[in-house]
């Protein structure tokens, strides 16, 4: 069930590093060796096609292995990082049958009493195709598990590419995530597998390994310039950063690439029910970018982004279909159109109405970025009984500063750069990071009337 492609390119490539993990190095021959033992415990542990399976693991060798395994033996894949602090609700949600618990690269097996009932499975299981089952981060609400054909989604990696050395950044259960795993394997690439994402061992670990590719969050690529990090390790080996997940900073952007002309910034889009579309920034230092691919169609309604994809997922487990009956997905992605380029401008459901006036949290950010001594700063809307909602934002700074002569200074400059209304009435210090485990930031949606 795993595309002969892939077993094929890690044949032609047996002597060549296909992960680091721990300083070590595994190659795609301990791999494919790796692959048939997992293909082995399934079997021998009674694991059928079409079963449900949870993967609780990060990206380790053995997790990577068993990954493989799952696809070839096609079964229903519920990847799971060790990130989720409460993994049973996802399991109950998925109607998982087996779970697959990888730590320290050992892997431990639990079974559960699950009978499948849901529609969406019952129709993938008859398919007898590999699946895989996604959960959002859930920060704008319930988590929805997303149901994938996982066969369709393995085609693009056909295509070859050239094999880079790259950080495996984003996380197990993530499709960016995902992607950068089989994009990497599919070309015979190296991926170094993270324990420790912090700013300080990613920039060494790139010195270490010259990795090549980057792909990441942009609260990540600010923490790097903000942690100065990049100064004390060279990371000038990079070719290109690839961000996305949300709203970059183009204050940020701007800087990154000030400070390292010579690296590709480009931005990637992708959403876990449709998969990845192909990207092209405009410029390293540009928020505009051209999206889409032979598989997706676009189209802008309302300055909102819908997307017609053949890679789709089936449907959610917990949530009625987004599609409407042309099969478009509403991304509620608010965008400026210019030819055929895009800039994305927010979440539909981030803007701040003041009085009727729409407030776009990025925008407000990328300014108050531009204040000397802001580390980060998160944007958000708060009610308020008279004029509807107003603009807040908490602030962590780089070094102390009296908290009324940095409110004061930085009410001044956003006067100075922003209509009135954009201006935050309320700011918040804190010393508490404003970004999630998954390193995105952390928004706040306030609904108590003042």
């Amino acid at each position: 069930m795993l595309p002969s492609f892939f077993i094929e390119r890690f044949k032609s490539n047996k002597e060549k590093t296909a992960i680091i993990w721990r300083d070590q190095e595994y190659t795609y021959n301990w791999l494919l060796n790796s692959f048939e033992k997992a293909k082995t415990f399934l079997i021998e542990n009674k694991i059928n096609t079409s079963d449900i399976v949870a993967l609780h693991a990060d990206f380790t060798p053995s997790a990577i292995a068993f990954f493989l395994a799952l696809i070839d033996n096609g079964n229903i894949i519920v990847p799971v990082s060790f990130s989720v602090k409460d993994p049973e609700d996802y399991y109950s949600i998925a109607e998982v049958g087996s779970i697959i618990e990888i730590r320290d690269d050992k892997q431990i097996l639990k079974k559960l009493p699950q009978d499948v009932s849901h529609k969406i499975l019952i129709e993938l299981k008859q398919r007898k195709h590999p699946g895989l089952i996604l959960f959002s981060s859930g920060t704008t609400g319930e988590s929805k598990a997303s149901v994938n054909d996982f066969r369709s989604l393995l085609n693009k990696y056909k295509i070859k590419h050239k094999p880079l050395v790259t950080i495996s950044f984003l996380l197990f259960d993530h499709i960016g995530g995902i992607n950068t795993l089989f994009y990497i394997l599919s070309n015979a690439g190296t991926l170094i597998a993270l324990e420790d994402r912090s700013p300080e061992n990613v920039c060494k670990l790139i010195e270490k390994y010259n990795v090549e590719l980057l792909p990441t969050s942009p609260t990540f690529i600010n923490l790097i310039l903000m942690s100065r990090s990049c100064e004390k390790h060279d990371i000038s080996c990079l070719k290109l950063v690839t961000y996305g997940t949300e709203m970059m900073s183009e204050t940020t952007l701007k800087l990154f690439a000030k400070f390292f002309p010579k690296i590709e910034m480009k931005q990637t889009y992708g959403l876990s029910e449709l998969g990845i579309l192909r990207s092209k920034s405009k410029s390293s230092d540009s928020l505009w970018l051209k999206i889409g691919g032979e598989d997706y169609n676009t189209k802008i309604v309302d300055n909102i982004l819908f997307i017609k994809s053949k890679t789709a997922m089936l449907g959610y487990l917990n949530a009625p279909s987004p599609y409407d009956k042309e099969g478009w997905f509403n991304t509620q992605d608010r965008v400026e159109v210019n030819g055929k380029s895009f800039r994305f401008l927010g979440r539909d459901s981030d803007i701040i109405n003041v009085g009727g006036e729409k407030v776009y949290p990025a925008e407000v950010e990328n300014i108050i970025q531009e204040v000397e001594n802001v580390a980060e700063v998160s944007v958000f809307g708060e009610k308020n009984i008279i004029i509807g909602e107003i603009v807040c934002a908490k602030v962590r700074l780089i070094d102390n500063e009296e908290s009324k002569v940095f409110k004061k200074r930085l009410k001044k400059y956003c006067n100075k750069r922003l209509e009135r209304y954009k201006v935050p009435v309320k700011i918040e210090i804190t010393d508490k990071k404003l970004y999630s485990i998954r390193f995105k930031k952390t928004r706040w949606n306030l609904k108590v009337f003042i």
